[in-house]
């Protein structure tokens, strides 16, 4: 597993082989930054679930200025770590499970202009992780969330979908707040 744009294209990313973790696919990730692009200079990103990293990683390789990592994995941490390190940008890792996560952003008035949401597929996440963003406030007034995800059905209604598209079994859904 690479880096696959910007500049840290090409670097070698560690753990897509570790139990309990799927990578997103290459052309997965190149079609979602390809549609994501114009949003990530100068970004502040939060890879929730973050396993290996390679999501927030390849923000940062296109321009985030921040990323947090979080995942509940001591593992995937110290894997993130190794992934992240040599890097300059402001890189945050935090073991945590998601609801404990986003509550520290919510207590510490964090904001985010993008959000990869990318849990195990089998525990259906996506609509709770939603919920709580925006009941939180988490996401700037022009962010966007990028869930992927095989089966759950999606529903808020203070989101608008940006872009949908399906890659076999797996499924992007972009989404940002509706103008109110």
């Amino acid at each position: 597993m690479r880096v696959i744009s910007g500049k840290y294209k090409g670097k070698t990313l560690i753990g897509f082989d570790i139990d309990g973790t799927r990578p997103t696919m290459d052309r997965v990730k190149e079609s979602v930054f390809a549609i994501i692009q114009n949003n990530i200079k100068n970004s502040v990103v939060l890879d929730l679930f973050a396993g290996s990293g390679s999501l927030g990683i390849e923000s940062l390789s296109n321009g985030a200025s921040e990323c947090y990592f979080v995942d509940n994995n001591i593992s995937l941490i110290n894997i993130i770590k190794r992934n992240t390190n040599n890097m300059s940008e402001n890189i945050k890792i935090i073991k945590s499970d998601y609801k404990n996560a986003l509550e520290i952003f919510k207590n510490s008035k964090i904001k985010f202009d993008i959000i990869f949401l990318d849990p195990p597929y089998k525990l259906n996440l996506i609509n709770d992780c939603l919920s709580k963003i925006i009941n939180y406030n988490l996401l700037n007034k022009e962010g966007i969330i990028v869930c992927e995800y095989e089966d759950e059905k999606l529903n808020n209604d203070a989101l608008t979908i940006i872009k949908e598209k399906s890659y076999g079994s797996k499924k992007i859904t972009i989404y940002k707040l509706k103008n109110k």
